[in-house]
Formats: structure tokens, C-alpha cells, sequence
């Protein structure tokens, strides 16, 4: 399989400005993606570009991560309707460290070179480089992009000139990696689509040369149709205080039947036939969650490595009931103990004095109920008893839930 055939399949491919897709195949580039430093943590919407850069680099082709310190310090404006909040220099240069160490862990060092847009920003003049690069942006160019017109219009917040001129220096970002670096393409998302091209304009302005844009479609959350991102509620966060790696886990064990095979193409590196033979073994035997399994299996190790995979696989197994608490490790009740809430009690004690504990119901009253309407699980088994029993508890331990989901359990130890 050719790259341009690889990252197809994969559903890498949106827009370019490669007049044939099959350049790639052909010839050698010298490519950059970028990451402004808005956060102290990556999320699963930068692993996606991550993914397809490794692709890119196993296929030959030369990387570049550009980490901006210079753009960071205004913030990428489209999409975005309201302006955003600046971050200080300190939060910067944090957040800049926190990246760069989870892209190194993400990609074996000597596969790509890491630059930081404010050493060549840091003492550029402001008049030169509006002599030498702002004459050369057509404003009509800057004010024709949509999120422009959106903010600027009757039900618009506005736009500052700091956040309008984003994509000016973005667009230099890319002149100068060619100029510096030989790079002669670009790869993002497709919210940077103009943003990228911006930069292939300045290219052929001010050089004459030819530059490329390769951007990938933007991975959605399916059930509320927003993009995976730092800025959006609930996002999954690839630093482990942060999205622990068991809840890590259980995100893609989470993944909706009809996303799996799309997530197994586009967030591991597993070839065309193994998932294929995975997703044909899955839908045989759906309520197995075969697929999800692996592709928790898959991401985790890749972002956290196999250890830390493994011991969210077993915990998460505990949680469904498909492995017996009583079984659990020290290592594993630790890990249970900052995922879930935990209590303890005694034989004999009222279950009702155990979900309130916990936190799995409110009050007596509320607990009362829950166990009346049979919505009370002892590991995987629904009760109705007011006490616990001694045969409730394995090696001293049960697993507690409210209703079905197994993120309302709690861990409960037999007072020692």
C-alpha cells in the first residue's frame, strides 16, 4: 500500500492542494503540523494528526513540529466566537514543556525536529515585518475568511487586531520553515485549511515557489457533533492526571458500534487486515465489545504505554463484572480507588449506610428507593436486602452500583 493509498483508507484525506494525491507517493517532502501551547495537555484531537504523521514519517517523508510560543501568546481565532482569553508568559512556556514531552513520548525523538515559533518572532522588528510581510497579504485576503465576516457581522462579538492578524503570522510560520528548513508542505486539520494556505501564498509571493497543504478531516464527537478539543466540555486529555489512563481506556471501550472501525483506522497503527478480521470477529459477537477492547488496548499502550494498558484493561474488567474483585491486586485496588469511590462496611451493616457513603445515593431516603426498585447491583447482581452478607464479600471486598452503567460503583472493604 502506497501512502497516499494508506492515509485514504485510513480517512486522512480532506483537502490538499496536491493536484494528484499520488505526489506523495513520488516525491520526497519535507513537512511541519503546528501546536499552539493553549493548554498544558494534548488531546485526543491532536493524537488524530499525531496518528497521520506517523504515517507520513514510516512512508519517508521528513517531520517537523512547530510549537508555538509566538502564536500561543494570541491564540488561533477561527472557529472561536468570541475572543480569547490571553495566557501569561509563564502559562506558555508550561504549557509548551507539558506538549512537547507528550509529542517526544508520542514519536521516538529522532523522527522529528522540534522548532518553537518565538525564536525567530522573539526579535523581528514589528515595522519590518510590515515592510517585509505584511505588504505582500492582500487584505481582502484576511478579511474574506468566514469566522472574519462571523465575528465582524450584526451578531458578532467582534474581532481585536492581535486575533485578526493570527493568520499572518501563522502564514510567515510557513515561509519561514521553507526558507530555514526546505519544508515544502503542510499538514493540519481542516479548521487550519486557511490558515495553512495563507502560508502557501506568502511562499509564492515571496519566494516563487510552489508549497503544498495536506489537511485531514476533523475527528467529531458523534453524540453532540463537536470536534474532539482542549476548549470543548469533556474533552479526553492525553496527561494522565488529567483523563487517568483507566478513564482513557474506557473512553474508546465506550465507542458506539458505528465509529469503532473508523477509530481503529484512524488512532492505531494496525494494518488494513488485521482490522478487518477484528471488526468481521466483533460484529459476530457483538456484546463482547471486541473491537472496542482492542482499540482501548491499542491507544492506551500508544499514549501511556502496555503497563499502564494492561492494568486499565483489568481494572476496567472488574468494573463490567466480567473479573471477580476478589481477584484484584493491590496495584489494581489502588488504581480502582482514584477511578471509583470507595467505603467500607461490615457484615451485617445497612447497605442504605453504603450508598450514601459512597456517594451513590443522596440519602437514606434516595438509597432506600433505589434498593426498592431493584437499581442496586451486588457485582453484577441486583439486591433488595437492607444488610450485607458475608457471602457479599470476596477476600474482603465487593463492588457496589447504582443502575447499570459501571461508572456508578463504588469499591466497598470490609472494615478490618
Amino acid at each position: 500500500m502506497t501512502l497516499s493509498e494508506e492515509l485514504s483508507w485510513r480517512g486522512f484525506l480532506g483537502q490538499t492542494t496536491l493536484s494528484n494525491i499520488t505526489e506523495l507517493d513520488k516525491n520526497s517532502y519535507r513537512f511541519y503540523w503546528g501546536v499552539d501551547p493553549s493548554s498544558d495537555s494534548l488531546t485526543v484531537g491532536n493524537l488524530a494528526t499525531a496518528m497521520m504523521v506517523k504515517h507520513f514519517i514510516n512512508y519517508g517523508h521528513q517531520a517537523f513540529l512547530l510549537v508555538g510560543g509566538a502564536t500561543g501568546m494570541i491564540g488561533d481565532p477561527d472557529g472561536k466566537s468570541e475572543e480569547r482569553s490571553m495566557l501569561s508568559i509563564r502559562d506558555i512556556k508550561r504549557n509548551k514543556q507539558s506538549i512537547t514531552q507528550q509529542y517526544q513520548r508520542l514519536f521516538n525523538r529522532n523522527h522529528i525536529e522540534i522548532v518553537d515559533n518565538y525564536d525567530w518572532f522573539k526579535n523581528y522588528d514589528y515595522l519590518d515585518f510590515l515592510r517585509e510581510v505584511g505588504k505582500h497579504v492582500p487584505l481582502s485576503q484576511m478579511l474574506g475568511r468566514e469566522f472574519v465576516q462571523t465575528r465582524l457581522g450584526q451578531e458578532g462579538n467582534g474581532i481585536s487586531y492581535a486575533e485578526f492578524s493570527y493568520v499572518l503570522i501563522q502564514a510567515y510560520d510557513f515561509y519561514h520553515l521553507h526558507n530555514r528548513y526546505g519544508v515544502n508542505l503542510q499538514v493540519c486539520g481542516a479548521d487550519q485549511w486557511g490558515n495553512s494556505i495563507a502560508g502557501v501564498e506568502l511562499i509564492r509571493r515571496l519566494s516563487g515557489d510552489n508549497a503544498q497543504v495536506w489537511a485531514c478531516p476533523l475527528v467529531v464527537n458523534p453524540q453532540t457533533n463537536v470536534k474532539f478539543g482542549k476548549t470543548e466540555e469533556g474533552a479526553i486529555w492525553l496527561d494522565p492526571t488529567k483523563t487517568s489512563p483507566t478513564a482513557f481506556y474506557q473512553f474508546w471501550v465506550n465507542a458506539d458500534d458505528s465509529t469503532v472501525d473508523s477509530y481503529l483506522k484512524l488512532f492505531t497503527m494496525l494494518d488494513k487486515e488485521s482490522i478487518s478480521k477484528i471488526i468481521e470477529r466483533h460484529f459476530a459477537h457483538s456484546k463482547l465489545r471486541l473491537a472496542q477492547y482492542k482499540l482501548a488496548d491499542e491507544v492506551t499502550a500508544i499514549v501511556h504505554g502496555s503497563p499502564a494498558a494492561e492494568l486499565a484493561r483489568s481494572v476496567t474488567e472488574f468494573l463490567v463484572g466480567s473479573r471477580s474483585i476478589g481477584s484484584a491486586s493491590r496495584k489494581q485496588l489502588d488504581t480502582l480507588r482514584n477511578e471509583i469511590p470507595s467505603a467500607k462496611a461490615a457484615v451485617d451493616s445497612p447497605i442504605v449506610l453504603a450508598l450514601v457513603t459512597s456517594g451513590l445515593a443522596a440519602s437514606n431516603t434516595a438509597a432506600r428507593k433505589l434498593l426498592k426498585d431493584g437499581a442496586i447491583y451486588i457485582d453484577n447482581k441486583t439486591i433488595d436486602r437492607e444488610n450485607f452478607v458475608n457471602s457479599d464479600f470476596t477476600n474482603g471486598r465487593l463492588l457496589l452500583r447504582r443502575g447499570k452503567a459501571y461508572k456508578d460503583s463504588a469499591l466497598i472493604e470490609l472494615v478490618s
